[in-house]
Order: C-alpha cells, then sequence, then structure tokens
C-alpha cells in the first residue's frame, strides 16, 4: 500500500516539475475570484428565468472566475468534464480543446486534489446541469498526496479524526455540521444581546481552578515563578462582575478538565456561561426553553429534531420533575431515609450501582452515580431536574422549606446533560462553610473531584452580590443533538488524540 502512494506521489512530484519547466507557478500568491459556486449556480439559474420571460430578447449569460479543489475529472478526448468544489459547494467545468487552445494540455498534469481557478461564461448542458466553459484556467495550488480512495466518505475513524482536513474533503456532510455549529454559536449570542446581556473575557490561566468539580491541568508561569491552571469554569470571575456592577453578562469559550475521553466528554469543551442579577434559577428555566428553541428553529428549520430512532421535540414548555422524587420513582431509593455516608453506599450497591471495592466515595459522588444510573437514561425529551441535595451543589443558595437541599436544576435530553443552572449563593458566610466542606471532601477522598476554596472570590462575595441567576450550557452536547450527532469527536474539529509514538517530542518522553 506505501509503494503504491509513494508511487501516486512521485507522479504528482513529475507533474509538478513539468508545469514548471511550462513557466506556470503552481502555487501562486492570488487569485481574484468573481463569486463562490453557489453564488454563480443562483446568479445563472436567475439569468435563465429572465430569458424566459423576455421572448427572445437577448440578454448575455453571466461571466465568471470560479476556484476550488479538483474532486472529479471526466477527460473524453478533445473535451473533459471536471467538478471544483469550494466551501459553498460545486460546479462543473467544462474544457474543450477549441476553446482553451495550448491550455487544454493542462489536463496532463492536473489531479485530483489540486486547486484551480477557471473563468468563462456560464450554461446549462444537455444533461442539465450548470457549468462553467472554461476559457481560461489558472493552477492554483498542486496537491502533493492522493485524495482518500473512499472519497465518499472516510471509514477511517482514526484518520477522520487525526486528520479532519480529509475527513472535510471526502465528505461534504461533515462540513455542513460543522457549519451549523457555528450557527448555533451565533444563535446563542444573538439571543442573549437581545436580552441585554454583555459578553466579557475571563482568565484562562488561574491561581484557583474553581467554579466545578473537575480536575484541572496545571503549568508553571516561569516569570511569576507560580503554579497555574487552566480554567474548568468562567463562574466566579463572571460572578465578581455582578458584585462590580453589571447587570447581566456572559462568556462563551473553552474550558480545560482533566478527565476521560467518551462518547459525550473531551478535556477541553466550549461552555456557555451566563449570569443575571435579580434573577432566579426558575427565570433561567424560561430563558433556556426559548433560547434552545430559538436556535434549533433557526438552525435547522424546527423545533423537532431527529437523534438516532428518537425525535427530539425543544418546543416549550419542557417536564419539570424533582431530583428526589425522580430518583425515588426510577430506583425506589428515598435519599432522606439514608442521611448518613455509609447507609447510602449500602443501598446504591444493593441496586447494583458501581462503587469500587473498598473505596470512600463521598455522599455528593454516590447521589450522582444514582442519578445517572436510574434517571438519566430515561431523559430523551427535553426535561429539567430540581433541586439538588445541597452536598452537590456548594455553589446554590438554599431552597427554602426544603432543608439539605438548593435551587439548581440541570436540564437533559437524549441521556445527556446540557444545562445547569443555580440560584447563585450570594451569602459569604455560608459560602465559606460551603467550601471548607469541599475541602474536607478533597482531604478525605483524594481522587475526589470537588470544588476549591477561593479567597479572592469569597472577598468579592463580602462586598455585596445581589440575587442572582446564573446558567452553563455545555455547547458541543448542544450541538450534537442540534446536528443530530451521536459523538462529541463529530462536532469537534480537532477532537483530544492520543499522540501516535512517530508524532512524540523528546519532552514527552522526558
Amino acid at each position: 500500500m506505501q509503494d503504491r502512494e509513494d508511487a501516486l506521489i512521485g507522479s504528482r512530484i513529475a507533474k509538478l516539475e513539468r508545469l514548471r519547466e511550462k513557466g506556470i507557478d503552481p502555487y501562486p500568491p492570488r487569485y481574484r475570484r468573481s463569486t463562490d459556486t453557489a453564488s454563480a449556480i443562483a446568479e445563472f439559474e436567475a439569468w435563465e428565468s429572465k430569458v424566459s420571460e423576455t421572448d427572445g430578447e437577448e440578454v448575455p449569460a453571466p461571466q465568471h472566475s470560479l476556484a476550488g479543489r479538483v474532486v472529479s475529472m471526466r477527460v473524453m478526448g478533445r473535451a473533459a468534464f471536471l467538478d471544483i468544489r469550494d466551501g459553498s459547494g460545486s460546479v462543473q467545468a467544462m474544457f474543450r480543446q477549441n476553446v482553451l487552445g495550448d491550455q487544454y494540455e493542462l489536463l496532463r498534469d492536473l489531479d485530483l486534489g489540486d486547486f484551480i481557478g477557471v473563468s468563462g461564461g456560464m450554461l446549462r448542458t444537455r444533461s442539465g446541469e450548470v457549468t462553467i466553459e472554461a476559457q481560461q484556467v489558472t493552477v492554483l495550488a498542486k496537491g502533493m498526496r492522493p485524495l482518500p480512495e473512499k472519497f465518499h466518505g472516510l471509514r477511517d475513524v482514526e484518520i477522520r479524526y487525526r486528520q479532519r482536513y480529509l475527513d472535510l474533503i471526502s465528505d461534504p456532510e461533515i462540513m455542513s455540521a460543522f457549519t451549523q455549529r457555528s450557527k448555533v454559536i451565533n444563535g446563542i449570542r444573538r439571543f442573549l444581546d437581545d436580552r441585554g446581556f454583555l459578553e466579557v473575557d475571563t482568565p484562562i490561566l488561574v491561581p484557583v481552578a474553581a467554579g466545578a468539580h473537575a480536575r484541572p491541568f496545571d503549568t508553571h508561569h516561569n516569570a511569576l515563578d507560580q503554579r497555574l491552571y487552566l480554567r474548568i469554569a468562567t463562574e466566579l470571575y463572571l460572578k465578581r462582575l455582578i458584585v462590580g456592577g453589571f447587570d447581566k453578562v456572559y462568556e462563551l469559550g473553552r474550558v480545560f478538565r482533566n478527565e476521560g475521553i467518551d462518547q459525550d466528554h473531551n478535556p477541553e469543551f466550549s461552555l456557555l456561561e451566563s449570569y443575571e442579577a435579580y434573577a432566579d434559577y426558575n427565570d433561567v428555566m424560561d430563558m433556556v426553553e426559548a433560547m434552545i428553541s430559538r436556535v434549533s428553529q433557526e438552525v435547522r428549520g424546527s423545533m423537532q429534531i431527529p437523534y438516532g430512532e428518537d425525535i427530539i421535540d425543544f418546543t416549550p414548555p419542557w417536564k419539570r420533575v424533582s431530583f428526589k422524587e425522580e430518583l425515588h420513582r426510577r430506583s425506589g431509593l428515598d435519599i432522606d431515609q439514608h442521611p448518613d455516608d455509609a447507609s447510602l453506599v449500602r443501598a446504591a450497591l444493593e441496586r447494583g450501582v458501581q462503587i469500587e471495592a473498598g473505596a470512600r466515595e463521598s455522599r455528593g459522588r454516590v447521589l450522582d452515580k444514582l442519578l445517572s444510573a436510574f434517571v438519566e437514561p430515561h431523559l430523551v425529551q427535553p426535561t429539567f431536574i430540581l433541586d439538588y441535595p445541597e452536598v452537590m451543589s456548594p455553589l446554590a443558595k438554599a431552597k427554602p422549606g426544603m432543608p439539605g437541599y438548593v435551587e439548581r436544576f440541570e436540564a437533559f435530553a437524549a441521556g445527556m446533560e446540557i444545562a445547569n443552572s443555580y440560584t447563585e449563593l450570594n451569602d459569604p458566610a455560608v459560602q465559606r462553610e460551603r467550601f471548607e466542606v469541599q475541602e474536607h471532601i478533597r482531604q478525605a477522598f483524594q481522587d475526589e473531584e470537588v470544588d476549591r476554596l477561593d479567597e479572592d472570590f469569597l472577598t468579592a462575595l463580602e462586598y455585596g452580590m445581589p440575587p442572582t441567576g446564573g446558567l452553563g450550557i455545555g455547547i458541543d452536547r448542544l450541538v450534537m443533538l442540534i446536528t443530530g450527532q451521536s459523538t462529541i469527536r463529530d462536532v469537534l474539529l480537532f477532537p483530544q488524540m492520543r499522540v501516535r509514538r512517530e508524532e512524540r517530542s523528546d519532552s514527552d518522553t522526558e
């Protein structure tokens, strides 16, 4: 196989040299195209309609200079048909020897994957395909490697994710998914901007990795001689801005968590967090329904999205159920009847929940495992799970009339968490107590992912923060749902991959 690829590369090198011998630069610095292929086709079809309405009056056909990658080539003696593709789509180009003259010989030195520019008039062939008739051809970039043989979609998953550019070349539908991803993100920004939110930026390198239950990546800042972390959330910095006087803020950016990789997890991912003063988690629930249903309608033209064998319906209102009641309904376990950790662990083990033999796991982690095992798989349609145990939510405000519970919701669809929200805790003394409990858990259970105590944030909170509703949405999972993709890797252009042995640098092996 390698010998065949080497031969194909050798053939391309020979063609490259022939082009240079003819005085042709195979990598010119620029090419002025008149428009993209989709716009050229649309303009030609509009011209056809105009011609049909003028009773024979002569209206000149559109002339264009188009450019793109050669994705198919059919040579038939003194004529050839090439499909060229750009970011908007593809168009057929017709090469005729009697029109191009000596330039027709360029066909000998073109391969699939090359970029070319074509200038000429638009027409429709006998087969009914809109075509540009080449009057001038320009080589724009000679491809030195052959395109994948499975041109209609790569089968090797490793290649698809490691060499995403080949995946995009091979399957236009993949490019469509990422185009939709961009539209989802733009739609979210428009929604929040329309509601008076201000987009802000907060630090990525932080001295304390707080705001979520996750292990951070760490690094060392040489000039400061200080250990820093890649942020795991933006929450505590955004709430500092609420303290400072902003009423509505949001950030949409990357966060980093040192965790495993699976169908819906990647160590770096896109997260939206928003905070609104004088709002609570009920207001945020209404906002989430409105936001996601609107974005779904804008991007897919519907609030009902096919996902696997299901149709996910984002039409508001979404179902709302209690954490405690839904867990009891699904598992028969009333968590209030198991107030101590040992009793809860026994009840979880009796129900088949996986807990490592001999492992001591915190109450919060066991509750999270119970939710994952018994409740989440049943949440196919968009659903809000409400009022979580306090031990799972150190940054959320207590639920009045429900000791031990807080005003928190998580939104689920297709069995995945897509949003998390609190009525934010704004009592600095209680927040300090909650952080100290988290630090105790971290000491007692060394492998636990818990929140961290951030003294600077506590100082900010002591200056006073109004009642606030906060929100976090995992953008990648939301894009999975709206685009119908079953794995997070299909909505990340460059998902995290293990470095291959031949790609490792010296520092990787130290």
